[in-house]
């Protein structure tokens, strides 16, 4: 069996890693985050750090530091990578952000999106995250369209409004994949994206829509998450 791969994104604060095998994020500063494209063989790696010495060393940076953190950060990305390959997310555009959602749920919402709770709270308490996410990834063969916004924003407060029902919390993470299995029940596509941000850090799950991201807090206008996996179609 293939060992799950790790997911990854850079952007202008470092880059941002989820270990599918373990669930758990990583989050490099940018001199870290260079060391992701360090070549295999021996010499050519102990050339890269030696060539990123240099430059940093120019700053005014001690050099034998320098060289010093660079390969101690080198070793812990190979533990961490352990010889799987990395999926590196194509970077885009900004998103716009939508913030509190308004659209009237239908009937056929609220029962899809009771659906959808109950087995994203399932799915999420009884299977790693590797398991889940090919779950996922298997909703998204259902036939179907991708979702509007209002109809995406339906399905939000209908997910939402089933969450008043949970006795527990219902965190980001569950809300955004009921969001993507109840879409997908209704012959609509979502994408399910989870994402890291660097200042304050932290780890966020959230749902698009025509370019839109849906449902989050007025704070994040801004939008600050840098997008690492994202389920959008069966290869996504």
């Amino acid at each position: 069996m293939t060992e799950p791969r790790l997911h990854a994104a850079r952007g202008p604060a470092g880059a941002a890693l989820l270990d599918l095998a373990t669930g758990r994020w990583t989050l490099l500063d940018p001199i870290a985050a260079a060391l992701l494209d360090l070549p295999a063989s021996a010499p050519e790696r102990a050339a890269a750090i030696e060539g990123a010495t240099a430059r940093w060393a120019a700053t005014g940076a001690d050099p034998d530091r320098v060289r010093a953190d660079l390969t101690r950060a080198a070793a812990d990305l190979d533990h961490l990578r352990a010889g799987r390959p990395v999926h590196h997310a194509r970077p885009g555009p900004p998103p716009t952000v939508l913030c509190t959602p308004t659209a009237r749920t239908t009937l056929r919402d609220r029962v899809t999106a009771g659906i959808g709770l109950a087995a994203a709270l399932l799915l999420l308490r009884a299977l790693p995250i590797r398991h889940v996410v090919t779950v996922a990834r298997a909703a998204t063969r259902l036939p179907g369209r991708p979702a509007r916004v209002h109809d995406a924003e339906g399905i939000l407060c209908a997910v939402r409004a089933a969450g008043t029902w949970w006795p527990g919390r219902v965190a980001c993470l569950e809300e955004s994949l009921a969001c993507h299995l109840a879409a997908a029940l209704t012959g609509h596509r979502v994408h399910w994206v989870l994402g890291a941000r660097f200042t304050p850090r932290g780890a966020h799950a959230w749902i698009e829509a025509d370019g839109h991201v849906l449902g989050q807090d007025d704070h994040d206008r801004l939008w600050p998450y840098l997008p690492v996996l994202t389920v959008s179609n069966s290869n996504g």
